[in-house]
């Protein structure tokens, strides 16, 4: 009898790796208020496998700052009672991520076709990048500006009215695999452009006058796995050599300061800044593209999550813009757009003052390569579900930071340069 139900057990296990694989983990936020206690948290994540959620790596962890990060469930308790023991402010914002995990699929549009308003897998997605362009001919074409280390093609469409010599706004999803918002925000922003063209003033100017060059899922092969195997991972898929870990984080990939701060030169963690800039096909792709346009990219824009935050360069170094203070203001008026809304409170800012250094990333690379109108989004929450956001905020979600990319696009179109 036992052994039938290992055997049984095992196969529903192989047939649904994530089922039950996040049973029982906590995600805990923590304000360490001084040296020693940041020392407590570094030492638990030399001692236990800790997955940093916010900020992105333990090195970045500073007393005062809040922190969010997720334990294995047989850690947990050893974990809290820790916690509990050295005074440290602490709360769990997720008791158990499975049951977050599964009520993350709470959308009324339980559709097995695609929607603007559920988390669509890549498969869908890649189908909808045809559809929507073969419905859309006059406003939508698709390309392919490279492939993944996997070998999947890179999607990328081009949206706007066809007219001599248009400048261009490039906007990215998906980079980081977890966050599942971001991919949703591109297709919503496709969505809101093909329906509302010829009827909304501003977005029938914008398509009129501007092309946008939007890639929905830029990290194809880490966004298939966390639907596949493991809703947390981050980062590529490629192989490094000599390690047995796997995969890059690509916003740490790029030639801007690359892996000086804020990012790691070890395989097996989640900020690893990769072998060399642009070691990772899909940065290299990206970087390609842009080079070769960039007489007519005038502001860049990558869409991540979590934290509500608007931010500019750099992240790479404390140094500020030479436009800082346009780059702040356009952020402040972005802002108060989208929480005019649904009182979403946005904090705007450069990145390593705002929230931590962080070298490598593709916005400050852009923004080195002379597009001086180059943002960082960090969709909606603020770590009651962080990753996790449930589909019934995807509308919502979309809907406000539509609002400030539709003002940032207008801005750059009053301000080409």
């Amino acid at each position: 009898m036992w052994p039938l139900l290992v055997l049984i057990g095992a196969a529903a296990v192989s047939a649904h790796l994530q089922d039950l694989a996040f049973d029982g983990q906590k995600v805990f936020r923590v304000i360490p208020q001084n040296d020693e206690q940041v020392e407590i948290i570094n030492s638990l994540a030399s001692n236990i496998e800790v997955d940093f959620w916010q900020p992105d790596s333990v090195t970045l962890v500073r007393p005062k700052m809040q922190v969010d990060f997720r334990v294995e469930a047989d850690m947990s308790f050893e974990v809290e009672d820790l916690l509990k023991e050295s005074g440290m402010e602490y709360r769990v914002l997720i008791d158990n991520l499975q049951a977050a995990l599964d009520a993350q699929f709470n959308s009324k549009a339980r559709t097995t076709t695609h929607s603007y308003e559920k988390y669509n897998n890549w498969e869908t997605i890649a189908a909808w990048t045809a559809d929507i362009a073969a419905q859309n001919p006059d406003l939508v074409s698709r390309s392919v500006i490279g492939e993944t280390y996997e070998g999947r093609p890179m999607y990328l469409l081009k949206m706007g009215k066809s007219g001599a010599n248009k400048k261009a706004i490039f906007m990215d999803c998906g980079f980081h695999a977890r966050e599942w918002i971001s991919p949703a925000f591109c297709q919503w922003f496709v969505k809101e452009a093909v329906e509302t063209y010829g009827k909304d003033t501003v977005m029938t100017t914008l398509l009129n006058n501007l092309d946008f060059y939007v890639l929905p899922v830029f990290n194809i092969d880490g966004y298939i796995y966390t639907w596949t195997n493991d809703r947390m991972w981050r980062k590529t898929r490629s192989k490094n050599a000599g390690s047995l870990c796997l995969g890059t984080d690509p916003n740490r990939n790029f030639n801007a300061g690359w892996c000086s701060l804020g990012a790691s030169k070890r395989p097996c963690d989640s900020t690893y800044c990769g072998s060399a800039p642009e070691s990772e096909k899909e940065t290299k792709a990206l970087a390609d593209f842009i080079r070769e346009h960039l007489s007519t990219i005038k502001a860049y824009l990558t869409i991540h999550s979590y934290s509500q935050l608007l931010l500019f360069p750099y992240s790479y170094t404390y140094n500020l813009p030479s436009n800082n203070e346009e780059l702040n203001s356009i952020a402040r008026a972005a802002s108060e757009q989208l929480a005019s809304l649904y009182n979403t409170k946005y904090t705007y800012g450069p990145g390593a003052t705002t929230i931590y250094p962080a070298a490598g990333g593709s916005d400050d690379w852009a923004y080195d390569q002379g597009i001086k109108y180059s943002f960082t989004f960090e969709l909606r929450d603020t770590g009651r579900y962080g990753f996790l956001l449930p589909e019934s905020q995807i509308k919502p979600t979309c809907e406000e930071t539509l609002l400030a990319v539709k003002y940032i696009a207008n801005y750059v179109l009053e301000h080409l340069y």
